[in-house]
């Protein structure tokens, strides 16, 4: 078996399997095993196929056949440019999340302090202190699992954080410039119809948000006024229907200059807003 047809072969077992992205998943399998990058497989495609890489990758297809997702197959997913870990401990990286990513890393400064709630993987709180090196982090999971490999990312990436295992504020003293969040918001209902990629593989902890989706946004409204200085800012990813939701627990709970920030498919996906220890 050539190269080539050994790419084709895993092309048409992950489209007979149903998976989504067949092309482009049989792809990063391959290019996973062999090494090889675009330019290097077109000069190489008419050789033979190692045997023993030829199984690796037989065994990485059967795998996503099963949709398990590529990214903890591969164990790794870009974010906001930086290799990030991944385990079916933690949720895997967005390209949605990246807005709530760029959009605090606009407006932390040097020397500012954040905390990043239901942090998992590490993705923001890394990719905003790599962007801020000199503000100060801390990231929160109940997972302990996510808290070790939020470490591990951290690390990788050459980011000084901390990371504790909290309940949302549970462990948490002091007071912060800034809060991120992109925590569970996933009506429960719901969790039946995702991709069996996602229900099947992902921690359905970090994706189930209650009977409407917004439990843990009333929590981290609600208790974020007391770790926030004045004017400091809430910034929370948001499922593309729920702004209305999550703003109006912001207005109740005395926040201000409250905004909406839509992803790049225009679908409503960050709502920040900066609280008032005083009336305005």
């Amino acid at each position: 078996m050539t190269l080539q047809e050994g790419l084709f072969y895993g092309e048409k077992i992950l489209e007979e399997a149903g998976v989504s992205d067949s092309k482009q998943d049989a792809w990063l399998l391959f290019a996973h095993v062999t090494g090889f990058d675009k330019v290097g497989y077109l000069m190489h495609a008419d050789e033979e196929f190692y045997a023993h890489k030829k199984e690796d990758y037989v065994i990485l297809l059967k795998k996503r056949a099963e949709h398990i997702p590529v990214q903890y197959i591969l164990g790794e997913q870009e974010f906001m440019g930086l290799p990030i870990k991944v385990t079916q401990d933690v949720l895997i990286p967005r390209l949605d999340t990246e807005v709530i990513a760029s959009e605090a890393a606009r407006l932390l400064k040097g020397g500012e302090r954040v905390l990043d709630l239901c942090t998992g993987s590490g993705c923001i709180l890394i990719s905003l202190l790599h962007e801020v090196p000199d503000a100060v982090g801390i990231g929160a999971d109940i997972s302990k699992q996510a808290v070790n490999l939020a470490m591990e990312n951290a690390a990788a990436n050459g980011v000084a954080a901390d990371f504790i295992v909290s309940d949302l504020f549970e462990n948490i003293s002091g007071s912060f410039d800034m809060i991120v969040s992109n925590p569970p918001y996933i009506p429960t209902a719901d969790m039946y119809n995702l991709m069996p990629e996602v229900r099947d593989y992902e921690p359905s902890l970090a994706l189930d948000g209650g009977e409407d989706g917004l439990d843990y946004y009333r929590r981290i409204v609600a208790e974020s006024p007391d770790y926030l200085k004045d004017g400091g800012l809430l910034i929370l990813e948001i499922g593309c229907d729920q702004a209305a939701g999550v703003k109006f627990l912001m207005e109740q709970n005395g926040f201000y200059d409250i905004s909406v920030i839509k992803d790049l498919p225009g679908l409503d996906r960050v709502v920040m807003g900066r609280t008032s220890h005083v009336h305005h």
